[in-house]
């Protein structure tokens, strides 16, 4: 048989589809919302100005660092997008008029450029899909061709990729010997899932801290960890070879990933360093700047030891290698940095909060055994963000990761506010019954705001890891363990030496530790007394805002499958799998809880109903029953109840098989931000450069970091 025939296609074969379905391709147009910051900035004084800029110039910095992260030809695009805006100088009505293409064609490259910004690559930073541009091929090429040459080639150089759809599987982050894409192992086609676990036990059994790291196979038997640093050698006395497996595998460290970059960072550390407002923050930014030159995340822990320790500083900033959602394996953390003013109104009601802590945590279905022995209390602002760098922006923030810190000093919690309040005049709110519509526009910016509190201070501050910290000392009394709620029986697992959460999770533990964060806040947002704390003194105003928590988040968990990849059966994002792990719970509540409702063929009305009547002895009783099940899991190491849990809780039923086809007809863009920049003055002083809400805004905004 000839090769020709051997790939000849099946005549029952369909045609493959020379065009991009729907779904991946970009938003158009993208919902916009301005960051807006100017009246806290100038409230700053002129030290403070400096110190923020700084903070902003190291955080951005680090942009190129997320993009090599993301996908191979992130970095690419990029430089394709700065490089068309320097080639018609900003001016966009100017080369739609005179250039070679329409101008709904430049509005689409714009959109395009808009919603890569946002993400920092071409897949999603919410569901991890990839996205192409509306703008033909074809046009895009005399697009560039007209602008200038170095345009011209960095398109020849992506130009396949980015259109690129097929096969399906590339569409989407995760391991890359399922077909799918990750920056985090670049220039390793072949590297595989059961590679990467081989040299993550090594890394884990000698105590190599791999957020910071990406992974490269040099060939079957010699894969290399690239460390992020400034220096190009190993720190005194760090061995950097290994070997492993029953081939005698080599792995080999090698510092300098990201060089230069780091130089520049690590500069802008000190800068801030120079600016502190006192010693701890002296320190904390030493401790960066050593970290990103030497690629320590052992100092990057120092940092945080420090971070911790500053309570309520007027610029409230942290950086690095933080959340490990987009790694396949969920070890190697995204790079990002925040620089944030304090609002002083919204920050005294999270500080009541964190006063009755211990009153709400003694509320939650577990016992001491699984709780810390003593609640750090942690400082809790809400901010309004100057800048943050990175992947998407969140609405809150609960960090370090590191557990030792978490447990042994505590952590910080940060609510965004001008994140929490941005609103678009274009959203819909869609899958809500008429009547709901009303209460639900009405709080559901409030009801958000006591989750994400609620979230990340007694969600993600809650809980004990039982650990045998070295080789016979334990966290526990190891002699006459704990029982396990969940079994009646004497807990018989528990970490090991050198072990964390993440390291014995691996992949599944951001979503599952997001979902366990979530039913906290579901579990405890019932509490009137809490609801007081936020303003929802009546009856009235707290049965409300509870009743638009419980429907937020259901309404949510229908969004979310979005996110789910019918064909690989993968989830793309940590916090939708979280929340359809939620709106599962719900369901399982019974007795008509939850409610799914249509009249149409095509499903395009479906509705979801939460019984507002079954709020307290439904589904809090649901909600506590897996949230206790989640949470002793975690506790005690027990990875193998626990993914099974997760997995079979989150697997999507045919049900909401279909129920995704209406979500994915119906789907509203996600908000984008545009983000301010500063600038040094000639008087030596900070100009804060504000952007317009626009397309055109965001894409300047970037071309004029210079990053």
């Amino acid at each position: 048989m000839s090769d020709e025939a051997s790939i000849a296609p099946s005549p029952n074969k369909p045609p493959e589809p020379t065009s991009p379905p729907a779904a991946l391709l970009a938003d158009s147009p993208p919902t916009i919302c301005r960051l807006e910051v100017a009246p806290h900035f100038a409230a700053l004084t002129p030290k403070e100005k400096l110190y923020a800029h700084h903070i902003s110039r190291a955080s951005f910095l680090g942009t190129r660092v997320t993009l090599r992260q993301h996908s191979p030809e992130s970095e690419a695009i990029y430089d394709l997008i700065l490089a068309l805006y320097a080639a018609c100088a900003g001016d966009w009505k100017k080369l739609a008029s005179e250039g070679p293409v329409s101008e709904k064609d430049v509005q689409y490259w714009l959109e395009y450029a808009t919603v890569f910004l946002a993400s920092l690559g071409n897949y999603k930073s919410f569901g991890d899909l990839k996205f192409v541009p509306r703008i033909p091929k074809a046009e895009l090429r005399k697009l560039v061709e007209y602008a200038d040459e170095e345009a011209s080639k960095l398109f020849y150089g992506v130009e396949e990729v980015v259109y690129s759809f097929l096969p399906e599987e590339r569409n989407l982050i995760g391991y890359i010997d399922a077909g799918h894409v990750s920056a985090y192992y670049p220039d390793s086609p072949s590297i595989s899932k059961a590679e990467i676990e081989e040299v993550q036990a090594v890394t884990a059994a000698n105590g190599i801290l791999v957020e910071n790291t990406r992974l490269k196979k040099v060939s079957d038997s010699e894969f290399h960890l690239l460390f992020a640093s400034a220096e190009v050698t190993a720190p005194e006395g760090q061995k950097t070879e290994f070997v492993f497996g029953e081939g005698r595998k080599k792995l080999k460290l090698v510092y300098g990933d990201h060089a230069e970059l780091m130089k520049k960072i690590s500069a802008e550390c000190r800068a801030a360093a120079e600016r502190s407002a006192n010693e701890l923050q002296r320190k904390m930014w030493d401790e960066y700047a050593r970290s990103f030159d030497i690629g320590s995340i052992q100092a990057h822990k120092e940092s945080q030891k420090y971070w911790v320790q500053d309570k309520g500083p007027r610029v409230e900033a942290n950086i690095g290698f933080v959340e490990t959602y987009r790694d396949p394996a969920g070890v190697r953390a995204e790079w990002e940095g925040f620089a944030a003013m304090v609002n002083e109104g919204r920050t005294r009601t999270f500080g009541e909060l964190v006063k009755r802590a211990e009153d709400f945590i003694a509320r939650l279905p577990w016992g001491k055994d699984f709780e810390k022995d003593h609640f750090l209390k942690p400082d809790f602002t809400s901010l309004e963000v100057l800048t943050f760098a990175g992947a998407g922006i969140p609405a809150g923030i609960n960090i370090p990761n590191y557990d030792d810190i978490r447990q042994e000093i505590g952590f910080k919690n940060v609510s965004l506010g001008n994140i929490l309040s941005a609103r678009s005049p274009n959203e819909v709110i869609t899958f809500l019954k008429p009547e709901d519509v009303a209460l639900y526009s009405e709080l559901q910016g409030p009801a958000f705001e006591v989750q994400v509190g609620v979230h990340e201070l007694l969600g993600h501050g809650t809980g004990k890891l039982l650990q045998e910290t070295s080789p016979g000392e334990y966290n526990f009394d190891h002699a006459n363990p704990p029982i396990n709620p969940i079994t009646n029986e004497p807990v018989g697992t528990w970490y090991g030496p050198n072990e964390t959460w993440g390291s014995i999770f691996g992949g599944l533990a951001a979503s599952y530790e997001e979902c366990r964060a979530e039913l906290v806040a579901m579990y405890l947002g019932v509490e009137k007394g809490l609801l007081s704390i936020f303003g929802h003194v009546t009856d009235q105003e707290a049965e409300d805002l509870l009743y638009i928590e419980y429907l937020q988040m259901a309404r949510a968990g229908l969004l979310s499958v979005e996110t789910w990849d019918p064909k690989s059966r993968k989830w793309g994002q940590a916090h939708s799998q979280a929340r359809y792990f939620i709106l599962q719970v719900f369901i399982s509540a019974g007795d008509g809880f939850v409610t799914f409702s249509h009249s149409l063929p095509d499903m395009s009305d479906l509705t979801i109903s939460i019984d507002r009547s079954k709020i307290l002895t439904h589904g809090r009783k649901a909600v506590g029953e897996y949230l206790t099940k989640l949470h002793v899991y975690k506790s005690i190491a027990d990875v193998g109840a626990g993914s099974e849990l997760y997995k079979r809780m989150t697997e999507v039923t045919d049900q909401f098989k279909g129920y995704r086809e209406v979500v994915m007809r119906l789907k509203q863009p996600r908000k984008v931000f545009v983000q301010a920049n500063t600038v040094l003055s000639g008087d030596g002083g900070v100009e804060l450069r504000e952007y317009e809400d626009s397309v055109e805004g965001m894409v300047k905004s970037y071309a004029e970091r210079g990053v």
